[in-house]
C-alpha cells in the first residue's frame, strides 16, 4: 500500500489512486448535506414562465467558472446579499424580462434545507474512527449562522473553509490547496472530496484528490466513500 509521504513528490495525477490510505475526508455543504437547491430554482422558473435551466443560469451564473457573476461575487464575500439580489434582478430583466428574485427562491427551499441526516451520522462515525474531516463550502456571509445551525459543525469537522471568508470559491484550485494545507499539508491523493457540482469534482480531481460525486441517491455516494476508505 502506498503512503501519503511516498506520493508527495509525484507529478502524475489520478482520478482514483489504488491502494492508498485515505488520511482525511473533505465535504461540500449545500447539495451534499442538504437537498440540491436546483429543483427549487426550477420551480420558481416554472412560475415565472422561464425556459428550463434559464433561472438557474441567471441566478447562479456559469457553474464551471469562478466569474464576475453577482452570485460568485457574493460567495467570495465581495458584495452583500442585498447587492447580489439587485444585480440578479437586473440580469433577469435584461436577459429575459423576468423578475428573478433570489428571496423568492429562498422561500421555496425546505425549512431545514432538506438536511440529509444519514450523511450527518456517517460523518460522526468517521470522527469516531479517527478520520480528520473538513467542510469546504461556497457560501454567503449573511447565511453563516443559519447554515451552521443546521448541524453540529464543530463536532463533525476539524476544519471549515468558507469561500465568503477566504475571498476564493470553488472551482478555483487555490481553495482546495488552502484546505489541504490547513489539514496539515496533506497530499491530495490521500484525501477524498465529496461535492454535488461536476465542475468542483473536476477541479479536485485535477489536483489528484480522490472524489465522490453526490447525486440524488445519497446511498450511492456513501457506498463509494466507504469503498475508498476500505482500501
Amino acid at each position: 500500500m502506498f503512503s501519503c509521504r511516498s506520493l508527495r513528490n509525484r507529478n502524475d495525477v489520478f482520478d482514483k489512486v489504488p491502494n492508498v490510505k485515505i488520511d482525511a475526508v473533505i465535504f461540500d455543504f449545500g447539495g451534499v448535506f442538504t437537498a440540491s437547491p436546483l429543483p427549487s430554482c426550477e420551480d420558481l422558473g416554472s412560475e415565472l414562465g422561464a425556459a428550463p435551466g434559464q433561472i438557474v443560469e441567471i441566478m447562479f451564473g456559469p457553474p464551471a467558472e469562478d466569474s464576475d457573476h453577482p452570485w460568485h461575487c457574493l460567495e467570495r464575500g465581495e458584495i452583500t446579499l442585498e447587492q447580489a439580489r439587485d444585480e440578479i434582478l437586473h440580469l433577469g430583466h435584461e436577459i429575459c424580462g423576468l423578475e428573478v428574485d433570489i428571496y423568492q427562491f429562498f422561500e421555496k427551499m425546505p425549512r431545514d434545507a432538506g438536511l440529509r441526516y444519514e450523511l450527518v451520522d456517517r460523518v460522526a462515525d468517521l470522527k469516531k474512527k479517527g478520520y480528520p474531516t473538513a467542510l469546504l463550502t461556497n457560501n454567503i456571509r449573511e447565511f453563516s449562522d443559519g447554515w451552521r445551525g443546521l448541524l453540529p459543525v464543530d463536532d463533525l469537522f476539524d476544519l471549515v473553509v468558507d469561500s465568503s471568508h477566504e475571498g476564493i470559491r470553488k472551482p478555483d484550485p487555490k481553495i482546495f490547496r488552502i484546505t489541504l494545507e490547513r489539514l496539515g499539508g496533506l497530499t491530495p491523493e490521500c484525501t477524498v472530496f465529496l461535492d454535488d457540482f461536476p465542475a468542483n469534482i473536476e477541479a479536485a480531481s485535477s489536483l489528484g484528490m480522490q472524489t465522490v460525486h453526490v447525486g440524488n441517491d445519497l446511498s450511492l455516494a456513501i457506498a463509494e466513500l466507504d469503498e475508498l476508505l476500505s482500501l
